[in-house]
């Protein structure tokens, strides 16, 4: 790949950042967009704009036919069996609510179990918290082993006969571990237990293959794939969509609404009620052909060999500290710096161009069980350099000068 290239893609890169050239180590949090994402939408508001799925004039089903294509880039993109088994939501939260609230108002009563883990974000612990208070649920938590991982036999021995979903992240936006989600799935059914997948970190880092993976539901945030913000994908098989209820209620979700009662659509339109962030949609089947255009392949490599590169940085640099070592990482460097809070770090790293994130990253139950208030975070994205990596070096060294004084 030619990452100069690439970066060329993105006007972000055209700016100074306290007078210096921005360096974007903040892609766990929200990557930055292409060009041909920004003008996708300006394109469509300006030229092509009309509600979907409702008028019969010529912008509506123009918009409409752009809005369902960007559904069949993202079903071939991911391997899904069929369109219609992609849902578009506002995010990956709102993602995983549809599926938390809609398969525990249907299948969960007191004393049934759900199984997370250690690793979880914060958007998949609380909308399973919810049910824990509307519906009398337990919640169990898979603990992480000293490198910062999620082994299959920790999920076993956490599974009884209690438990009715598992709900896991594919790839640990803290210490950048990779779940053996495939290996997790397979335990899964053979116990007749469906599972959901957290994919923020994972769906713009690693090849994905719905079936393959063979998961339950797969949660997607479209902003940390280079496309817009506002948007998320629902992947669901389409058993669980056809016997699920639906989230929300309004038009576009209904086939017929008499006073005696309501009978729904059709799939996947049952579950997306109102009007649709249309031109966001449209927006990210440019994000997909952007990735498709330079291939995923390419990216893991990429994006595994810088995070190599990083790590044999900052592991010379004896003040720094990395947290986690797991075997199958992915491109996330989170880190604490002797006598330093991690927002001071990012304070001083801001003021040369280096954009970080410092806080618990929505995981205080990771940090809790790592002892620590917070700890900041590189994370890498398609448009980074191993430049970029000695930068974040040279900025961690004039941070520990600082506070040396």
């Amino acid at each position: 790949m030619n990452i100069d290239n690439i970066k060329k893609q993105f006007p972000i890169f055209d700016n100074k950042v306290q007078n210096n050239d921005l360096v974007y180590l903040d892609s766990a949090n929200s990557s930055q967009k292409p060009q041909v994402v920004v003008d996708r939408i300006y394109d469509f508001y300006t030229k092509e704009f009309s509600n979907v799925g409702r008028s019969v004039h010529y912008l509506a089903v123009a918009a409409t036919n752009l809005y369902e294509n960007t559904r069949v880039l993202v079903q071939k993109y991911i391997n899904a069996k069929d369109p219609n088994e992609i849902v578009f939501t506002k995010g990956a939260t709102e993602a995983i609510n549809l599926v938390a609230n809609t398969f525990g108002q249907k299948f969960l009563n007191e004393g049934d179990e759900i199984l997370l883990t250690e690793l979880e974000h914060h958007s998949n612990y609380v909308p399973w918290h919810y049910l824990r208070k509307s519906r009398g649920i337990k919640i169990n938590f898979a603990e992480i082993n000293s490198d910062g991982e999620i082994t299959l036999e920790s999920i076993e021995k956490n599974i009884n006969p209690k438990t009715k979903m598992i709900a896991i992240t594919h790839l640990s936006n803290v210490t950048g571990a990779i779940l053996p989600i495939k290996e997790i799935t397979k335990l899964a059914h053979s116990k007749n237990i469906p599972i959901l997948i957290d994919g923020c970190q994972g769906a713009p880092h690693l090849k994905l293959d719905m079936q393959d993976i063979d998961c339950d539901f797969y949660a997607i945030s479209c902003h940390k794939m280079y496309g817009p913000t506002g948007l998320g994908i629902l992947y669901a098989k389409k058993k669980w969509l056809d016997i699920l209820p639906p989230y929300q209620g309004g038009g576009g979700m209904i086939r017929e609404v008499k006073k005696e009662g309501i009978t729904f659509g059709d799939l996947p339109n049952k579950y997306e009620a109102g009007t649709m962030a249309t031109a966001q949609v449209i927006a990210f089947g440019e994000s997909i052909k952007f990735l498709n255009n330079i291939g995923i392949k390419n990216i893991e490599h990429h994006e595994s060999e810088l995070t190599k590169y990083g790590e044999e940085v900052l592991r010379k640099n004896n003040s720094v500290k990395l947290i986690g070592n797991p075997k199958n990482k992915g491109s996330v460097l989170s880190f604490t710096l002797d006598g330093i809070h991690a927002h001071d770090i990012a304070t001083i790293l801001d003021e040369d161009g280096v954009a970080i994130r410092a806080g618990h990253h929505c995981c205080q139950i990771l940090h809790d069980k790592l002892g620590l208030q917070a700890t900041a975070r590189a994370s890498l994205g398609v448009y980074n350099t191993k430049d970029d990596i000695d930068k974040l070096n040279e900025s961690i060294n004039k941070c520990k000068k600082i506070f040396d004084k």
